[in-house]
Protein backbone atom coordinates (compact mmCIF):
# COMPACT_ATOMS: atom_id res chain seq x y z
CA UNK A 1 0.00 0.00 0.00
CA UNK A 2 0.91 3.64 -0.40
CA UNK A 3 1.10 5.01 3.15
CA UNK A 4 1.69 8.50 4.54
CA UNK A 5 3.34 8.68 7.98
CA UNK A 6 3.04 12.08 9.64
CA UNK A 7 5.89 12.70 12.09
CA UNK A 8 9.56 11.69 12.19
CA UNK A 9 9.88 11.05 15.90
CA UNK A 10 10.49 7.53 17.19
CA UNK A 11 6.95 6.39 16.37
CA UNK A 12 7.06 7.70 12.81
CA UNK A 13 10.52 6.36 12.04
CA UNK A 14 9.73 2.98 13.58
CA UNK A 15 6.55 2.78 11.50
CA UNK A 16 8.47 3.61 8.35
CA UNK A 17 11.07 0.92 9.12
CA UNK A 18 8.44 -1.73 9.89
CA UNK A 19 6.27 -0.91 6.87
CA UNK A 20 8.99 -0.54 4.25
CA UNK A 21 10.45 -3.86 5.39
CA UNK A 22 7.09 -5.40 4.44
CA UNK A 23 7.07 -3.86 0.99
CA UNK A 24 4.81 -0.86 1.55
CA UNK A 25 5.48 2.46 -0.20
CA UNK A 26 5.97 4.92 2.68
CA UNK A 27 6.28 8.71 2.61
CA UNK A 28 7.20 10.72 5.71
CA UNK A 29 6.21 14.29 6.48
CA UNK A 30 7.48 16.43 9.36
CA UNK A 31 6.34 19.86 10.52
CA UNK A 32 9.82 20.77 11.79
CA UNK A 33 12.06 22.39 9.16
CA UNK A 34 14.79 19.78 9.57
CA UNK A 35 15.72 16.57 11.37
CA UNK A 36 15.04 17.22 15.04
CA UNK A 37 17.85 16.76 17.52
CA UNK A 38 18.21 17.13 21.27
CA UNK A 39 16.09 16.09 24.20
CA UNK A 40 16.78 14.00 27.24
CA UNK A 41 17.88 10.38 26.96
CA UNK A 42 15.00 7.96 26.51
CA UNK A 43 14.34 4.41 27.67
CA UNK A 44 13.62 1.20 25.77
CA UNK A 45 12.12 -1.33 28.15
CA UNK A 46 9.97 -4.40 28.40
CA UNK A 47 8.65 -5.91 25.17
CA UNK A 48 9.99 -2.96 23.16
CA UNK A 49 13.43 -4.54 23.57
CA UNK A 50 12.10 -7.54 21.64
CA UNK A 51 10.94 -5.21 18.86
CA UNK A 52 14.37 -3.68 18.28
CA UNK A 53 15.98 -7.11 18.67
CA UNK A 54 13.76 -8.54 15.91
CA UNK A 55 14.80 -5.64 13.69
CA UNK A 56 18.44 -6.55 14.34
CA UNK A 57 19.11 -3.23 16.08
CA UNK A 58 19.61 -4.27 19.71
CA UNK A 59 23.40 -4.86 19.62
CA UNK A 60 24.00 -1.45 18.04
CA UNK A 61 21.66 0.29 20.48
CA UNK A 62 23.42 -1.34 23.43
CA UNK A 63 26.73 -0.01 22.10
CA UNK A 64 25.20 3.49 22.08
CA UNK A 65 23.55 3.24 25.49
CA UNK A 66 24.13 5.94 28.11
CA UNK A 67 23.78 6.31 31.87
CA UNK A 68 22.08 9.65 32.44
CA UNK A 69 19.95 8.91 35.49
CA UNK A 70 20.96 5.57 37.03
CA UNK A 71 23.95 7.14 38.80
CA UNK A 72 22.22 10.47 39.35
CA UNK A 73 21.76 12.15 42.72
CA UNK A 74 19.46 14.65 44.38
CA UNK A 75 21.28 17.63 45.87
CA UNK A 76 20.48 20.32 48.40
CA UNK A 77 20.65 24.09 47.87
CA UNK A 78 24.45 24.03 48.24
CA UNK A 79 24.98 21.20 45.75
CA UNK A 80 25.67 18.50 48.35
CA UNK A 81 24.25 15.10 47.42
CA UNK A 82 21.45 14.02 49.75
CA UNK A 83 19.99 10.97 47.97
CA UNK A 84 20.39 8.86 44.89
CA UNK A 85 17.96 8.72 41.97
CA UNK A 86 15.86 5.55 42.47
CA UNK A 87 16.38 4.06 39.02
CA UNK A 88 15.09 0.66 40.14
CA UNK A 89 11.65 2.16 40.82
CA UNK A 90 11.17 3.16 37.19
CA UNK A 91 12.83 0.23 35.43
CA UNK A 92 10.91 -2.75 34.15
CA UNK A 93 13.93 -5.07 34.26
CA UNK A 94 17.71 -5.14 34.44
CA UNK A 95 17.73 -5.21 30.63
CA UNK A 96 16.20 -1.73 30.24
CA UNK A 97 18.22 0.39 27.83
CA UNK A 98 18.81 4.14 28.07
CA UNK A 99 19.88 5.91 24.87
CA UNK A 100 19.82 9.41 23.46
CA UNK A 101 16.86 10.23 21.27
CA UNK A 102 19.28 11.36 18.54
CA UNK A 103 21.10 8.00 18.47
CA UNK A 104 17.87 6.00 18.33
CA UNK A 105 16.49 8.21 15.56
CA UNK A 106 19.67 7.86 13.52
CA UNK A 107 19.75 4.08 13.91
CA UNK A 108 16.14 3.87 12.74
CA UNK A 109 16.79 6.27 9.86
CA UNK A 110 19.73 4.14 8.72
CA UNK A 111 17.31 1.19 8.43
CA UNK A 112 15.11 2.97 5.90
CA UNK A 113 15.55 2.10 2.22
CA UNK A 114 17.58 4.66 0.31
CA UNK A 115 15.33 7.24 -1.26
CA UNK A 116 12.45 6.97 1.23
CA UNK A 117 10.66 10.33 0.80
CA UNK A 118 10.88 12.65 3.80
CA UNK A 119 9.39 16.15 3.46
CA UNK A 120 10.31 18.65 6.19
CA UNK A 121 8.61 21.95 6.97
CA UNK A 122 5.14 20.72 6.01
CA UNK A 123 2.14 19.19 7.78
CA UNK A 124 -1.27 17.68 7.12
CA UNK A 125 -4.14 20.20 7.00
CA UNK A 126 -6.99 18.19 5.43
CA UNK A 127 -8.10 14.54 5.22
CA UNK A 128 -10.92 13.38 2.96
CA UNK A 129 -12.11 9.92 1.92
CA UNK A 130 -14.17 10.35 -1.26
CA UNK A 131 -15.86 7.66 -3.36
CA UNK A 132 -16.68 5.29 -0.53
CA UNK A 133 -13.37 5.65 1.27
CA UNK A 134 -11.10 3.74 -1.14
CA UNK A 135 -8.28 6.23 -0.50
CA UNK A 136 -7.40 9.28 1.60
CA UNK A 137 -6.99 12.61 -0.15
CA UNK A 138 -4.53 14.67 1.89
CA UNK A 139 -4.08 18.42 1.87
CA UNK A 140 -0.83 19.91 3.14
CA UNK A 141 0.18 23.24 4.63
CA UNK A 142 2.35 23.81 1.56
CA UNK A 143 -0.75 23.69 -0.66
CA UNK A 144 0.22 20.31 -2.09
CA UNK A 145 -2.45 17.57 -2.36
CA UNK A 146 -1.87 13.83 -2.67
CA UNK A 147 -3.74 10.53 -2.25
CA UNK A 148 -2.74 7.55 -0.09
CA UNK A 149 -4.18 4.18 0.84
CA UNK A 150 -3.59 4.89 4.54
CA UNK A 151 -2.59 7.88 6.69
CA UNK A 152 -0.83 7.17 9.99
CA UNK A 153 -0.51 10.00 12.50
CA UNK A 154 2.69 9.69 14.52
CA UNK A 155 2.95 13.43 15.10
CA UNK A 156 3.07 13.56 18.86
CA UNK A 157 1.12 15.10 21.71
CA UNK A 158 -0.10 18.02 19.57
CA UNK A 159 -0.98 15.81 16.59
CA UNK A 160 -2.44 17.56 13.54
CA UNK A 161 -3.75 14.23 12.22
CA UNK A 162 -5.57 13.58 15.50
CA UNK A 163 -7.08 17.07 15.44
CA UNK A 164 -8.44 16.50 11.92
CA UNK A 165 -9.76 13.03 12.77
CA UNK A 166 -11.02 13.33 16.34
CA UNK A 167 -11.30 17.05 17.02
CA UNK A 168 -9.46 19.57 19.24
CA UNK A 169 -6.77 18.38 21.64
CA UNK A 170 -8.68 19.82 24.59
CA UNK A 171 -11.28 17.09 24.21
CA UNK A 172 -8.74 14.29 24.70
CA UNK A 173 -5.92 15.73 26.84
CA UNK A 174 -5.54 15.22 30.59
CA UNK A 175 -3.14 17.72 32.12
CA UNK A 176 -1.11 16.13 34.94
CA UNK A 177 -0.27 19.37 36.71
CA UNK A 178 3.42 19.50 35.72
CA UNK A 179 5.43 21.39 33.09
CA UNK A 180 8.87 20.44 31.74
CA UNK A 181 11.63 22.56 30.23
CA UNK A 182 14.89 21.34 28.66
CA UNK A 183 17.82 23.38 27.40
CA UNK A 184 21.30 22.59 26.12
CA UNK A 185 24.34 23.38 28.23
CA UNK A 186 27.96 23.61 27.05
CA UNK A 187 29.54 20.12 26.80
CA UNK A 188 31.13 18.92 30.00
CA UNK A 189 34.08 16.58 30.18
CA UNK A 190 33.89 15.89 33.91
CA UNK A 191 32.78 12.36 34.80
CA UNK A 192 30.24 13.35 37.45
CA UNK A 193 26.67 12.10 37.80
CA UNK A 194 23.52 13.92 36.86
CA UNK A 195 22.24 16.15 39.66
CA UNK A 196 18.74 17.34 40.56
CA UNK A 197 17.65 19.97 43.07
CA UNK A 198 14.12 20.14 44.49
CA UNK A 199 12.14 22.89 46.13
CA UNK A 200 8.45 22.17 46.86
CA UNK A 201 6.73 22.00 43.49
CA UNK A 202 9.96 22.68 41.56
CA UNK A 203 12.91 20.76 40.17
CA UNK A 204 16.04 22.04 38.44
CA UNK A 205 18.71 19.65 37.26
CA UNK A 206 21.74 18.96 35.14
CA UNK A 207 21.52 15.76 33.15
CA UNK A 208 24.88 14.48 31.91
CA UNK A 209 25.69 11.81 29.32
CA UNK A 210 28.48 11.22 26.78
CA UNK A 211 30.20 14.45 27.80
CA UNK A 212 27.01 16.39 27.01
CA UNK A 213 24.81 18.25 29.48
CA UNK A 214 21.23 19.46 29.57
CA UNK A 215 19.46 21.84 31.91
CA UNK A 216 16.28 20.13 33.09
CA UNK A 217 13.35 21.90 34.74
CA UNK A 218 10.02 20.73 36.10
CA UNK A 219 7.36 22.59 38.06
CA UNK A 220 3.85 21.92 39.26
CA UNK A 221 1.12 24.15 37.92
CA UNK A 222 -2.45 24.14 36.76
CA UNK A 223 -3.12 24.51 33.04
CA UNK A 224 -1.37 27.53 31.47
CA UNK A 225 -2.98 28.69 28.25
CA UNK A 226 -0.20 29.49 25.78
CA UNK A 227 0.89 28.93 22.18
CA UNK A 228 3.18 25.88 22.17
CA UNK A 229 4.96 27.36 19.13
CA UNK A 230 5.75 30.68 20.92
CA UNK A 231 9.29 30.21 22.22
CA UNK A 232 9.50 33.60 23.94
CA UNK A 233 6.26 32.96 25.84
CA UNK A 234 7.49 29.54 26.95
CA UNK A 235 10.73 31.01 28.29
CA UNK A 236 8.77 33.65 30.22
CA UNK A 237 6.55 31.00 31.81
CA UNK A 238 9.58 29.03 33.01
CA UNK A 239 11.37 32.14 34.28
CA UNK A 240 8.27 33.17 36.22
CA UNK A 241 7.99 29.70 37.79
CA UNK A 242 11.59 29.92 39.10
CA UNK A 243 11.61 33.65 39.89
CA UNK A 244 13.49 34.46 43.08
CA UNK A 245 15.33 31.14 43.24
CA UNK A 246 19.08 31.74 43.43
CA UNK A 247 20.07 28.51 45.17
CA UNK A 248 22.33 25.86 43.66
CA UNK A 249 22.81 26.25 39.87
CA UNK A 250 19.39 27.72 39.07
CA UNK A 251 20.59 31.17 37.84
CA UNK A 252 23.14 29.58 35.49
CA UNK A 253 20.59 27.12 34.15
CA UNK A 254 18.04 29.87 33.52
CA UNK A 255 20.69 31.85 31.64
CA UNK A 256 21.13 28.83 29.37
CA UNK A 257 17.40 28.80 28.69
CA UNK A 258 17.41 32.47 27.71
CA UNK A 259 20.17 31.85 25.15
CA UNK A 260 18.85 28.58 23.71
CA UNK A 261 17.01 28.92 20.35
CA UNK A 262 15.91 25.28 20.59
CA UNK A 263 14.52 25.36 24.13
CA UNK A 264 11.89 22.66 24.74
CA UNK A 265 8.86 23.37 26.90
CA UNK A 266 5.54 21.62 27.25
CA UNK A 267 2.82 20.53 29.61
CA UNK A 268 3.01 17.03 31.00
CA UNK A 269 -0.23 15.62 29.65
CA UNK A 270 -1.84 12.39 28.57
CA UNK A 271 -4.05 11.67 25.58
CA UNK A 272 -7.10 9.47 26.17
CA UNK A 273 -9.09 8.20 23.18
CA UNK A 274 -11.57 5.32 23.07
CA UNK A 275 -10.31 4.37 19.58
CA UNK A 276 -7.18 5.23 17.62
CA UNK A 277 -8.50 4.90 14.08
CA UNK A 278 -11.20 6.28 11.82
CA UNK A 279 -11.66 5.19 8.23
CA UNK A 280 -8.26 4.81 6.63
CA UNK A 281 -6.49 6.92 9.24
CA UNK A 282 -4.87 5.61 12.45
CA UNK A 283 -2.78 7.11 15.24
CA UNK A 284 0.43 5.70 16.74
CA UNK A 285 2.61 6.73 19.68
CA UNK A 286 1.94 9.93 21.61
CA UNK A 287 -0.60 11.06 19.01
CA UNK A 288 -2.80 8.13 20.02
CA UNK A 289 -2.09 7.65 23.71
CA UNK A 290 0.58 9.89 25.19
CA UNK A 291 1.36 8.54 28.66
CA UNK A 292 3.57 11.58 29.44
CA UNK A 293 7.31 11.72 30.15
CA UNK A 294 6.55 10.88 33.79
CA UNK A 295 5.73 7.32 32.73
CA UNK A 296 9.18 6.74 31.22
CA UNK A 297 7.52 4.52 28.63
CA UNK A 298 6.68 6.76 25.66
CA UNK A 299 9.50 5.41 23.49
CA UNK A 300 8.63 1.82 24.30
CA UNK A 301 4.98 2.45 23.44
CA UNK A 302 6.02 4.00 20.13
CA UNK A 303 8.09 0.93 19.24
CA UNK A 304 5.50 -1.68 20.22
CA UNK A 305 2.71 0.27 18.55
CA UNK A 306 4.60 0.53 15.26
CA UNK A 307 5.39 -3.18 15.32
CA UNK A 308 1.86 -4.26 16.23
CA UNK A 309 0.29 -2.10 13.51
CA UNK A 310 2.67 -3.29 10.80
CA UNK A 311 2.15 -6.93 11.80
CA UNK A 312 -1.63 -6.48 11.84
CA UNK A 313 -1.62 -5.01 8.34
CA UNK A 314 0.32 -8.09 7.23
CA UNK A 315 -2.23 -10.41 8.78
CA UNK A 316 -5.22 -8.59 7.29
CA UNK A 317 -4.31 -7.73 3.69
CA UNK A 318 -7.02 -5.62 2.12
CA UNK A 319 -8.85 -5.11 5.44
CA UNK A 320 -7.39 -2.09 7.18
CA UNK A 321 -10.26 -1.92 9.68
CA UNK A 322 -9.54 -5.42 11.00
CA UNK A 323 -5.83 -4.54 11.12
CA UNK A 324 -6.48 -1.35 13.08
CA UNK A 325 -8.69 -3.21 15.55
CA UNK A 326 -6.07 -5.92 16.12
CA UNK A 327 -3.38 -3.29 16.62
CA UNK A 328 -5.57 -1.53 19.19
CA UNK A 329 -6.31 -4.74 21.09
CA UNK A 330 -2.61 -5.66 21.35
CA UNK A 331 -1.37 -2.19 22.25
CA UNK A 332 -4.08 -1.13 24.70
CA UNK A 333 -2.79 -3.11 27.75
CA UNK A 334 0.65 -1.52 27.39
CA UNK A 335 -0.93 1.93 27.22
CA UNK A 336 -3.19 1.35 30.22
CA UNK A 337 -0.20 0.24 32.30
CA UNK A 338 1.95 3.21 31.26
CA UNK A 339 -0.76 5.81 31.79
CA UNK A 340 -1.51 4.45 35.26
CA UNK A 341 2.13 4.74 36.34
CA UNK A 342 2.54 8.51 36.33
CA UNK A 343 1.44 9.47 39.84
CA UNK A 344 4.49 7.85 41.41
CA UNK A 345 6.68 9.47 38.76
CA UNK A 346 5.43 12.96 39.64
CA UNK A 347 6.15 12.42 43.34
CA UNK A 348 9.71 11.29 42.55
CA UNK A 349 10.51 14.05 40.06
CA UNK A 350 8.79 17.06 41.59
CA UNK A 351 7.44 16.46 45.11
CA UNK A 352 4.89 19.04 46.20
CA UNK A 353 6.07 19.69 49.80
CA UNK A 354 9.23 19.61 51.88
CA UNK A 355 7.71 16.66 53.72
CA UNK A 356 7.43 14.62 50.51
CA UNK A 357 10.89 15.70 49.37
CA UNK A 358 12.43 14.46 52.64
CA UNK A 359 10.35 11.29 52.54
CA UNK A 360 11.52 10.51 49.03
CA UNK A 361 15.15 11.12 49.94
CA UNK A 362 14.87 8.92 53.02
CA UNK A 363 13.19 6.13 51.06
CA UNK A 364 16.02 5.82 48.54
CA UNK A 365 18.92 6.47 50.91
CA UNK A 366 21.83 8.83 50.58
CA UNK A 367 24.94 8.22 48.43
CA UNK A 368 28.17 7.03 49.86
CA UNK A 369 29.96 10.32 49.33
CA UNK A 370 28.90 13.94 48.64
CA UNK A 371 29.04 15.27 45.10
CA UNK A 372 30.57 18.67 44.60
CA UNK A 373 28.70 21.42 42.83
CA UNK A 374 29.82 22.03 39.26
CA UNK A 375 29.44 25.78 39.41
Amino acid sequence: MRILVSGTGVAGLALAVELTARGHDVSLIERAPEFRTGGTPIDIRGDALGVVDRLGLLPRLRELSVDATESGVFVDADGTAVARVPAEQISDSDDDLEITRDDLARVLTDQLPSGTPVRYGDSVTALEEPDGGGRVDVGFLSGHRESFDLVLGADGLHSAVRHLTFGPESGHARHLGVYLGISKLPPEGAQVPSQFYNYPGLMAGIMRFKGEALAFFAFRSGWIDHDHHDLAAQKRILADAFAGHTEWEIPRLLDAVRRDPAFYFDAVSQIHLPVWHWGRTALVGDAAHCASPLSGRGTSLALTGAAFLAEALDRHPGDHTAAFEEYTARQRPYVDFAQASVEEGADVVVPATWETIHARNASVGGPEAPVESVR
